[in-house]
């Protein structure tokens, strides 16, 4: 970074030295023992902060390590080639952010003011106003009830390669405000807002950010920041995304000071995000408030979609007579037939092929820069762009040798799919052998082949020791989570959003810390900041309650103690009936199963993984395999029919109790993966 946060240190006679220069005067007096100073222009590399006391021999140093303002800090190299999309970015002003300023898509910063426009109804630069249209500049209300003129300060910079925003309330553009002389209409706290998608997030700087002009957090009082690697449809890597919230916090603290705490907000793979930095560089966040939640994209996401793939391909192509939709739906699970190729188009963040031809269930390839097309990777063009989860997260997975395609934690091998559906009476015995000889698995290419495809060791170990695959035991152990949706499962054209994948993660949290007891789920509410739908407006102010009371909590018991206790009393499991005149809030523990009003209300379905036997958590790659067992089917099977079976798993079928066959677990927090050398997980040549 260009610039760093020291502090504290002790003041009498005090004396300061950044790599052998006196730079005492450039501290400031923060409280009676405490000092801090922003040491701006350091040499990228090491540097050596010294600090004595003058008269006696105490000193102490500290080496300060600054890595370029692009990065990358911890993520690992760059990837190549990388677009870069300024000219692409409009501000909030209505004017487009311009060209970067070099290969590493590095901008000039950008201050600018703007005011809520009555007669617009939009956000118009202050330079417009003047005498004659004074009565155009909206206000807004706090939360105390105090009245603002609508103006915002908003700072558009770059950091790591991506363009980050920073919003708060400010009404005195002439009123400068830094890291000491804070805006007087900022609360102190901030939140970070996230995109969701993944398809096509990759090789990109992106052209748009998580969004920070939010009414409903302005008028809490917090600012908000996020950046365009924080919008997984730009960027599909949450390590990368990790590495991005470090920096652009780094960044606001600063030009603004330290927040009390940081909020992580957003649905879908927004939600990606907020689990695995809060469980992974724990600090970063203090509490998230996730919707349409998965617990990341490389286990439960990416398991379902190429499931739904597999099996759409099986009904359509190997097999399309001999299964209904109903058994069909069975057999995947779900709460929507339609979600069976629904999700199989999904699969296109796994295949780097695109065909013209190629029906939607079958597509890959996908990139959202024009010139990336030409540069994709094919049978003719080896070396070329493959455009793939795993692929852009080849700094963690590694390449398979002597290729360059990266190694992948994607595995079926003795899964049995539709299980349940089999042991319901849904399908019969001899459906069963059939679905599961010919599913097959995929080639590296995502082609249909006969095989089951099998994970590469290295990278289903990596996957679960870097936390590419949820383990929530880490920071998300000490971490308020709240976590609400809308229902989809019942979506008349499918939906990957599911409730069960919520329920995974909490399963997560219950098999690592043996509790869920700071997250909390609530289902059907109107999701708003205004009078008409004001229930997610209420979560922050309940999430504020919780940080607030943890903060001042001054007991000798453990952070992951203090968040259980100081749960606000008001702040449960929830869900909302909605099918009378008036809607009815049920506060209920929610459940995957069970009899409950909200479990009729909001019925969640498993996935193919589950129907399959996996458990709940969904979290792993490979299975034990042990030898079929006739007393797992309640279906009788002929003689014939189980010798049948027999060769259809000649190594076995998956024995889920026994967790992933990498015995792998999760090896602590703020791991890094070059250049910095500070918990350095392993060399990416290994």
């Amino acid at each position: 970074m260009k610039s760093g946060l020291v502090s504290p240190v002790f003041a009498n006679a005090l004396r300061v030295e950044l790599n052998g220069t006196d730079v005492t005067q450039r501290f400031i007096d923060v409280s009676t023992h405490r000092k801090q100073a922003l040491l701006r222009g350091l040499p990228e590399g090491d540097s050596n902060l010294t600090a004595s006391l003058s008269g006696t021999d105490e000193s102490t140093s500290l080496r300060i390590t600054n890595y370029p303002v692009s990065g990358p800090l911890i993520s690992g190299p760059h990837e190549e080639p990388f677009y870069c999309q300024s000219e692409e970015f409009e501000l909030v002003s209505g004017e487009m952010l311009g060209a970067s300023l070099d290969a590493e898509c590095n901008v000039t910063t950008q201050i600018e003011y703007v005011y809520w426009s009555v007669e617009s109804e939009a956000f118009k630069p202050v330079s417009a106003l003047n005498s004659d249209n004074s009565k155009d500049l909206g206000t807004i209300t706090l939360a105390s009830g105090e009245v603002l003129p609508y103006i915002v300060r908003v700072e558009t910079g770059s950091v790591n390669r991506a363009i980050y925003e920073i919003a708060m309330l400010h009404d005195s553009p002439q009123n400068q405000i830094n890291a000491w002389n804070r805006s007087p209409a900022w609360n102190g706290k901030l939140v970070y807002t996230h995109g969701g998608g993944c398809r096509s997030g990759w090789h990109q700087q992106g052209n748009r950010t998580g969004g920070v002009m939010r009414y409903g957090l302005f008028a809490q009082g917090y600012a908000v920041v996020s950046a365009t690697l924080n919008v997984f449809g730009q960027n599909c890597n949450d390590l990368l995304a990790s590495e991005t919230h470090i920096m652009v916090k780094e960044r606001f603290i600063e030009n603004y000071g330290m927040p009390e705490y940081t909020i992580a907000t957003g649905a879908s793979g927004g939600s990606y995000q907020s689990h695995q930095t809060a469980d992974n560089y724990p600090g970063v966040f203090d509490g998230i408030i996730v919707a349409a939640s998965f617990p990341d994209v490389t286990s439960a996401t990416i398991f379902t979609v190429a499931d739904s793939r597999l099996l759409n391909y099986y009904f359509t192509e190997v097999n399309p007579e001999s299964f209904t939709t109903e058994q069909q739906q069975a057999i995947a699970g779900y709460g929507s037939w339609a979600s069976i190729p629904n999700l199989a188009r999904g699969a296109a963040r796994l295949d780097p092929i695109y065909g013209f031809d190629t029906p939607l269930e079958e597509q890959g390839g996908e990139v959202n820069i024009a010139a990336l097309q030409t540069q994709l990777y094919n049978s003719a063009a080896p070396q070329g762009i493959r455009a793939t989860v795993y692929d852009h997260t080849a700094n963690v997975y590694g390449l398979i040798d002597d290729s360059y395609i990266a190694q992948r934690p994607l595995d079926n091998v003795g899964v049995q799919y539709g299980l349940s559906a089999l042991n319901t009476g849904a399908i019969t015995p001899q459906q069963f052998i059939d679905l599961n000889r010919d599913i097959g698995g995929f080639d590296r290419d995502m082609n249909h082949v006969p095989e089951r495809h099998k994970a590469d060791p290295q990278a289903r170990k990596r996957a679960l020791e870097s936390g590419r695959i949820l383990n929530g035991g880490a920071g998300l152990a000490f971490t308020p989570v709240i976590d609400y949706r809308t229902y989809m499962d019942h979506a008349e054209d499918g939906n990957i959003h599911m409730l069960i994948h919520q329920f995974s993660t909490r399963q997560r949290l219950l098999n690592t810390n043996g509790h869920a007891d700071n997250h909390v789920m609530q289902i059907g509410g109107q999701w708003g900041f205004n009078e008409e739908a004001a229930d997610l407006g209420e979560l922050f102010i309940q999430m504020d309650q919780w940080l607030t009371a943890i903060k001042q909590d001054g007991s000798d018991v453990s952070v992951a103690e203090k968040v259980i206790v100081n749960k606000p009393t008001s702040l449960n499991d929830a869900c909302w009936d909605n099918t009378g005149e008036e809607r009815i809030k049920i506060e209920e523990e929610q459940n995957f199963r069970g009899s409950s009003r909200c479990n009729e209300l909001y019925p969640a379905y498993p996935t193919p993984r589950h129907v399959a036997g996996a458990p709940l958590a969904n979290n792993i790659v490979s299975c034990y395999l042990r030898p079929i067992n006739a007393a797992d089917y309640a279906a009788g099977f002929t003689q014939v029919q189980y010798a049948e079976l027999s060769e259809v798993f000649p190594e076995g079928v998956c024995d889920w109790s026994r967790g992933d066959v990498s015995n792998a677990t999760h090896q602590g927090t703020w791991v890094s993966f070059g250049p910095s050398p500070i918990n350095r997980l392993y060399d990416l040549a290994n």
